[in-house]
């Protein structure tokens, strides 16, 4: 008999369980934990549980309640910083400094919670200002949107739970959260946390569905209020397109994000933060430095020293300190990597660094100089540790191929000349474009939102707690006005 942890689902109620999973670490593939799965019926039992606690408006968390739970919840997560960010290096595969933080942003994430809640507030309308206005008074109010369903993506296994499950717990609206399937271990501990802290079992129920057919029955059950998707885009507009009606939703999906390096940027400072920016969670990150577009005069310095960074990252098991580069997520993936690079040096890249898998799991940091433009490294998410330089002459045709493709998300700029930086912001096609910084640069308050083919809405924690609210006015006739 296995001495493994076992992690039942959390649902409201008893439901007996269609299956188990073996949760694996992406390093060695050795088992760390099994978890319960779920078929159609503990779907329908899920929802049924949130949908009538929703529309029980007597028995709807008062905010000072929400506001104890999530503090509780908070404290308990600073005791248990150390294992929450063992585990997740463990499941997914991050290294343990890069999870450390993780966790310390998820933390802070749980204070914005209550922060957004503490400053949500409704609004007078102004009345009287017409004679059919007069002797009337209106105003709003916030009120929960009803149920949420968050699906989300193994890359970051608590933050982005945080900022998916906090925002409903703070609205005031059951929440049905499926993990990846990847990475399910600290969305359970997350939800558990929840419940040890006094939330209601009904009001954040987690679960691992049998497949994906089940999990998108969950996300377009007409009692959904609200989708949170963290994920692929395929599988997002999917989800998007069979929604119920009046189903609202946030996509979150990724981005081949560009650089933009002027001849006269400072390539001491730049260079370090493109290197992690590329090469972190071994390029995992949707907002991942893949394209740096470097001027002609300075485009082989700038690859060759990204080149020698990424030589001296230490690839290997995210739970030991001094690794920098851990596997990625399936070996899979490993495999669909080293593929598109294959590809790009065939037709013409130049490799200095890297592009050969370290056993079935890992691959180093690898820099590609001047690709083809439809090579897939130039062109599609790689989701790897792999940064491609390109050279060019004029800025605007940098930006160009910039913009060239179907996906706009974070981007990113560096001179030290104040009108050229702008000039790239002004231009870039992207949500965010940060100056002199890297793409992956992220606070968890501010917005976060891919456009075009990237995704759908806003992310960051206060802009999907105002997502998961509707505002709700009541108009006061009276002689009295």
């Amino acid at each position: 008999m296995s001495n493994l942890p076992h992690f039942s689902h959390l649902l409201a109620g008893d439901v007996i369980p269609a299956g188990t999973l073996d949760v694996t670490t992406p390093f060695d593939q050795s088992p760390i934990a099994s978890i319960d799965t779920v078929d159609s019926e503990g779907v329908e039992q899920a929802l049924h549980t949130a949908y009538a606690t929703f529309r029980d408006k007597a028995g709807w968390l008062a905010p000072h309640r929400r506001v104890a739970i999530l503090r509780r919840a908070r404290e308990l997560m600073i005791e248990r910083a150390g294992e929450l960010a063992l585990e997740a290096a463990r499941e997914g595969g991050k290294p343990l400094l890069d999870s450390e933080v993780e966790v310390t942003r998820a933390i802070d994430g749980m204070a914005l919670c209550i922060e957004a809640l503490r400053s949500a507030h409704g609004e007078e309308i102004p009345m009287g200002l017409t004679e059919a206005s007069t002797g009337r008074l209106a105003f709003t109010r916030n009120e929960p949107i009803g149920v949420v369903v968050a699906i989300s993506a193994f890359n970051h296994p608590l933050n982005l739970i945080v900022h998916q499950v906090g925002p409903a717990i703070a609205a005031g609206c059951p929440v049905i959260v499926k993990p990846a399937a990847d990475t399910p271990l600290s969305c359970m501990r997350f939800v558990q946390i929840l419940r040890e802290a006094g939330l209601p079992d009904e009001w954040a129920q987690a679960l691992l569905t049998v497949d994906n057919d089940t999990a998108a029955k969950l996300a377009t059950d007409a009692r959904v209020a609200f989708l949170s998707f963290i994920g692929s885009a395929r599988v997002g507009w999917w989800l998007r397109s069979q929604l119920a009606p009046g189903t609202r939703c946030a996509l979150e999906h990724g981005g081949v994000a560009p650089v933009i390096v002027e001849a006269d940027a400072d390539l001491h400072d730049a260079l370090p933060l493109l290197a992690k920016g590329g090469f972190y969670h071994a390029g995992q990150v949707c907002v991942s430095v893949q394209r740096v577009f470097a001027q002609r005069s300075i485009a082989q310095q700038v690859a060759e020293r990204l080149a020698e960074l990424g030589k001296s990252m230490t690839v290997g098991d995210a739970v030991l300190p001094d690794t920098d580069i851990g596997p990625l997520i399936r070996p899979a993936e490993v495999q669909r990597v080293q593929q598109w690079v294959g590809e790009a040096v065939d037709s013409g890249a130049q490799l200095l660094c890297g592009g050969e898998p370290l056993g079935d799991t890992c691959y180093p940091a690898t820099v590609l100089f001047d690709p083809p433009a439809d090579a897939r490294v130039s062109r599609e998410e790689i989701f790897g540790p792999v940064i491609c330089v390109f050279p060019f002459d004029e800025v605007d045709e940098a930006i160009e191929q910039a913009n060239a493709l179907p996906f706009a998300f974070q981007a990113a700029v560096f001179s030290k000349h104040i009108d050229k930086a702008l000039h790239a912001y002004r231009q870039l096609d992207a949500s965010a474009v940060m100056i002199n910084d890297m793409t992956a640069f992220r606070v968890d308050w501010m917005p976060f939102a891919g456009l075009r083919h990237s995704g759908l809405g806003v992310g960051g924690i206060e802009h999907s707690f105002n997502d998961m609210q509707i505002r709700k006015m009541a108009v006061i006739r009276s002689p009295a006005l």
